[in-house]
């Protein structure tokens, strides 16, 4: 298959396969909420230092605790802390599933199995992905603000050497784009996932452009997540602080709380597409990779020529 016409068949699969969908918007769901907590989390610390007060590593949990009952404190923690347990876990568990069911489509299987696919292989996906940790926004952010709450004199250099570490994740990261796809697939190991992604991506560097074209819709997605994690706290807080002027604050930040749900929902939706047709996408280029020969095999049956 052609590039062109692995993109077009990724985006039919995505537009007809109702299971990958469903996957991919419950993922969609959690990771955009985690995201939302994580770095409006951060912007608050940052922001403190930057007005030259820092905030400590439980002050905004220790305010809370002031402020309200305790029964309401400690439910509010342990719901908080569930939701981000699930909320990093469950996007691991729904991508073996969006893997192994594209691929199912693809081969005119029966598109069925999903709960299987992700159970088991949720803990090779939970340690490739978590192998590249510091290649991802919301890590940087949130190891950038502790060193500058409560190392700020290495700022600067450590600062520095994350940014590298960074750059540095995201271009292995690269080369093993295709592990997954290998675990999920093949049914092989981590290592060897990780070595067979390297080889086929090394073998065909050359298709350059079609890689390039993937990397698009990966930093358009990445683009669109941010513009939403900054948007909808942002509009909340709004709404909630308009809604004040004409009823109790309790009130009005709760209605305000629902329609930022609202706003995830909605944008969710659209992340599942964009998610799910992402990952289509890998799971065809590799599909069609892998059925190549391997550059570095040599056909010992072939004649030699005479010396």
């Amino acid at each position: 298959m052609t590039p062109r016409e692995i993109i077009a068949k990724a985006w039919e699969i995505t537009k007809k396969e109702r299971q990958l969908r469903r996957w991919g918007y419950a993922a969609s769901i959690a990771e955009t909420l985690l995201n939302i907590k994580l770095l409006t989390y951060q912007t608050w610390l940052i922001a403190s230092y930057l007005k030259g007060n820092p905030i400590g590593f439980l002050t905004i949990e220790l305010t809370i605790k002031e402020n309200t009952p305790p029964w309401f404190f400690w439910s509010f923690i342990i719901t908080i802390l569930v939701l981000i347990v699930i909320e990093w876990l469950f996007p691991h568990l729904s991508r073996g599933s969006i893997i192994g069911l594209g691929a199912k489509s693809h081969n005119g299987e029966e598109v069925k199995g999903g709960l299987v696919l992700a159970i088991y292989n949720f803990f090779p996906m939970f340690a490739i992905h978590e192998i590249f940790f510091l290649g991802r926004l919301t890590v940087l952010v949130t190891i950038i603000s502790l060193i500058l709450r409560y190392s700020p004199e290495i700022a600067p250099l450590a600062v520095t050497l994350l940014l590298i570490f960074y750059v540095f994740s995201l271009i292995i990261r690269f080369f093993c784009i295709f592990a997954e796809e290998a675990v999920v697939i093949r049914k092989i190991g981590i290592g060897k996932a990780l070595k067979a992604s390297f080889k086929l991506v090394i073998s065909y560097l050359g298709q350059v452009v079609f890689l390039i074209l993937l990397f698009y819709f990966i930093l358009l997605r990445v683009i669109l997540n941010a513009i939403t994690v900054l948007l909808i706290p942002a509009a909340v807080l709004g709404i909630g602080f308009i809604l004040t002027f004409w009823m109790p604050h309790i009130l009005g930040y709760s209605i305000a709380t629902l329609i930022g749900l609202i706003l995830v929902a909605v944008a969710s939706y659209f992340f599942a597409y964009l998610a799910v047709f992402k990952q289509t996408i890998w799971t065809l280029t590799y599909m069609e990779l892998a059925k190549r020969r391997e550059l570095d095999i040599i056909d010992l049956g072939a004649k030699l020529p005479q010396s």
